[in-house]
């Protein structure tokens, strides 16, 4: 045999293993036919030509074929391409199954498609999750602030899964419904000892509705004494009671000054004026003097009338106040 038939011989056989095992995926068709899966290899060849693992895909259908679950490897393709997980679509489906819980495969690949953790839910489904909430802070009737922690235990609702809320809505929910529970108390003191009434109240509301998990309990894990914001509100209004009679005191006050101040300007124009009239006075009389309108003797008497006035002023006055007159 010469060299280029062998050389050709070597080429051909490449390609051959090639083609039935890249191409054609021989060895994967044998393994689905072992295992009960029905598929044509023309299938396989498409799903490589759509760029799509058969080895995934086969992978999944033998799995769930196993648990006695029958999947088309058109589903498995569609919600491949579309971007998402076979793998815990599958896996989810099979724990579903075998916990009794009503899931099937087209709800399975939207809520996967959706973002949600589908193998998670039914997990969840089955063992049921507590999540805790911060801390609450509420103030009864009576004043008193209550710290609280409630332990909420929620399962998955499959249903409610696609456009369900999430943890953080029930948290929410439940801190609110906290508040209110504690805000409607007479007394702190009730709180404390029931701390049940709160969660049963609580419970009561339906807080669950339009998320993603129902409520299956809501303990209240811990209840703290804060402060009293009762008395921290009335001292504070005293403050502020007392501030606004301060400054309606010193605006009285400072409108009396101000009115004093005015009296004395106008008393002291008025003295002004009586002195500028005193003045005036003499130059008067002289001017009635020599025109003839008042006589010598209505001077005389108007003099001894003004000393007789002063005489009797003195008189008035105490002894100590008559020497410094005089």
């Amino acid at each position: 045999m010469t060299t280029p038939i062998i050389i050709v011989l070597i080429v051909l056989l490449i390609a051959f293993i090639v083609l039935f095992s890249v191409v054609i995926p021989i060895p994967l068709w044998i393994a689905a036919c072992f295992s009960g899966v029905r598929i044509s290899i023309f299938s396989l060849v498409g799903m490589r030509l759509r760029r799509v693992p058969p080895q995934t895909i086969l992978s999944t259908m033998i799995q769930s074929k196993k648990a006695g679950l029958e999947v088309s490897s058109n589903d498995l393709e569609a919600h491949f391409l579309a971007g998402g997980n076979v793998f815990r679509v599958i896996f989810a489906l099979i724990a579903a199954d075998k916990a009794n819980i009503e899931l099937s495969l087209a709800r399975a690949t939207a809520i996967d498609l959706a973002g949600r953790n589908v193998l998670d839910a039914v997990k969840m489904s089955v063992n049921p999750k507590v999540i805790e909430t911060p801390l609450v802070t509420a103030v009864a009737k009576d004043g008193i602030q209550l710290h609280a922690i409630a332990r909420i235990t929620v399962r998955a609702n499959i249903d409610r899964l696609v456009g369900g809320a999430g943890e953080e809505t029930i948290l929410a929910r439940v801190g609110e419904g906290i508040v209110t529970t504690i805000g409607s108390a007479l007394s702190h003191k009730n709180v404390l000892e029931n701390p049940d009434s709160i969660s049963r109240v609580v419970l009561e509301k339906g807080l669950d509705s339009g998320t993603a998990f129902e409520i299956l309990s809501i303990d209240i894990a811990d209840v703290d004494v804060g402060k009293n914001i009762g008395a921290e509100l009335q001292m504070a209004q005293a403050y502020a009671d007392k501030d606004i009679a301060q400054a309606k005191a010193e605006e009285r006050r400072a409108m009396a000054v101000a009115q004093e101040q005015e009296m004395k300007a106008r008393i002291s124009e008025m003295q002004a004026k009586l002195v500028d009239a005193e003045a005036e006075i003499p130059m008067a009389i002289s001017e009635a003097l020599a025109l003839g309108k008042l006589g010598i003797m209505d001077y005389y008497k108007m003099k001894n009338v003004m000393a007789d006035t002063d005489m009797r002023k003195s008189i008035a006055l105490p002894v100590e106040k008559q020497f410094e007159h005089e």
